[in-house]
């Protein structure tokens, strides 16, 4: 157990899998890292949603896990199955139960919506606590498409949780926050159409940029068997339709006709599982199971993942929504220069041919345009450099979890003053 102090901060996701790692895992470590540094206790509260461990320490911070349930009739074990990957709606009274005893809590930081997002909210409350809420998935700013996908298991099952829902205040969660933080400007800006208060910020996610800036890309290119000389282009993202691998698989096919000795490598879990095998599919019928592969999902720490960034040409994200994108900033801080979308939030991170160049995942000829800016880029290493450059200024000069768990201090201080004011007490 850990110690009661007056400074323990209380992360709660949906899920935190180190086998199962995404940029929300990604921003959730780091900061808590950051604020273990400074003084902090740090961690990590959720559920056991693809975990085969109650307790464990990830990174240094502290990750307890609790029993949860989807509470729905007629759910199948795919359906639940599909849920723990992505989106699933979860209740977890023991984790609600263990929120409200948790001692000497400074503050409770939510990054989770719906009925655990309730959870916090009603613990904090309770309690008589700040809670800040964190959206990393896209709440104002997600396609009608990726909603409809994420709420396909539970068409025609019935609802037995809604009165938790009523309970907890779901619906209330972010209206009742202490703060709001946005991981990009377009999800923030619709937060402010959208919520009857101003307590919204904008608040980036961060990288590790010495972390990433060494690697061994010539040992990842041997060890899968990809000739020094090869043109790689890297996706490190969730196997998943939002991610829209298929595009860039598209584009990779056509470029292979100008760039023959091309190899492309996506890394990531397999969120859509039926997505992964038609990726899978169209790489067998299109005759590049000797330049494209699939590689799962790897832990945060394996070191294969910066070797990774480091024996690529170019970096690609051809997300069809993005709340952000921390693996553009992966990318710039090993040097690599990066391609993406021009959605979410990527459109105010990268600069279109200054550190980076957009495609738009929506046209028409969507793969053709890819296609062609790889081309490019195959032909002008001086252009990779230059963009991969300008890049690695940025991520050092903007995006340093340091620099970001300053503003998230600032953000926890104005989260307590308004806590303070809503509770009748003065801050201590």
């Amino acid at each position: 157990m850990t110690n009661p102090t007056t400074n323990r901060i209380i992360h709660v996701p949906r899920r935190f899998v180190a086998e199962e790692w995404g940029g929300t895992e990604t921003v959730i470590l780091e900061i808590s890292r950051q604020q273990r540094l400074a003084g902090a206790e740090a961690e990590v509260f959720t559920s056991m949603a693809l975990a085969g461990r109650r307790q464990e320490t990830i990174g240094g911070v502290p990750v307890r896990r609790f029993p949860y349930c989807y509470p729905f009739f007629g759910l199948s074990a795919e359906d639940k199955a599909a849920m723990d990957k992505k989106g699933g709606n979860l209740l977890s009274l023991s984790l609600f139960g263990a929120l409200l005893a948790a001692r000497g809590v400074r503050i409770f930081h939510g990054h989770v919506l719906k009925r655990l997002g309730g959870e916090v909210r009603t613990a904090a409350r309770l309690r008589k606590k700040p809670f800040v809420v964190s959206l990393h998935g896209g709440v104002f700013d997600v396609p009608n498409a990726e909603r409809e996908m994420i709420l396909k298991p539970f068409v025609d099952k019935f609802e037995w949780g809604r009165p938790f829902g009523a309970l907890f205040g779901s619906r209330r969660l972010l209206e009742d926050a202490d703060h709001v933080i946005c991981v990009g400007q377009s999800e923030m800006e619709g937060a402010k159409r959208e919520l009857t208060h101003d307590r919204i910020a904008y608040l980036p996610n961060g990288v590790d940029c010495a972390r990433f800036a060494n690697g061994n890309g010539a040992a990842f290119r041997a060890k899968h068997c990809i000739s020094a000389a090869a043109f790689l282009v890297l996706n490190v993202s969730r196997i998943d339709s939002q991610k829209n691998q298929a595009l860039l698989l598209e584009a990779f096919a056509k470029l292979r006709a100008a760039v023959p000795d091309a190899h492309l490598v996506l890394i990531g879990p397999e969120t859509q599982p039926d997505y992964a095998a038609r990726l899978r599919q169209f790489i067998t019928a299109n005759s590049l199971t000797n330049c494209a592969r699939l590689l799962p999902g790897m832990r945060n720490d394996n070191p294969d993942l910066i070797a990774a960034y480091h024996a690529c040409d170019v970096f690609v994200l051809p997300s069809m929504h993005e709340p952000f994108g921390i693996v553009a900033l992966e990318a710039w801080s090993a040097a690599r220069p990066v391609v993406a979308s021009r959605v979410g939030g990527l459109q105010s991170l990268v600069r279109d041919d200054e550190t980076g160049w957009f495609v738009d995942p929506n046209a028409a000829g969507a793969a053709d345009e890819l296609a062609s800016k790889l081309r490019r880029l195959a032909a002008e290493p001086g252009t990779r450099r230059r963009l991969a450059a300008a890049g690695m200024a940025q991520a050092r000069s903007r995006y340093d979890w340091r620099e970001i768990n300053r503003q998230l201090e600032q953000i926890y201080q104005a989260a307590e003053n308004h806590a303070a004011h809503r509770y009748g007490k003065a801050r201590s």
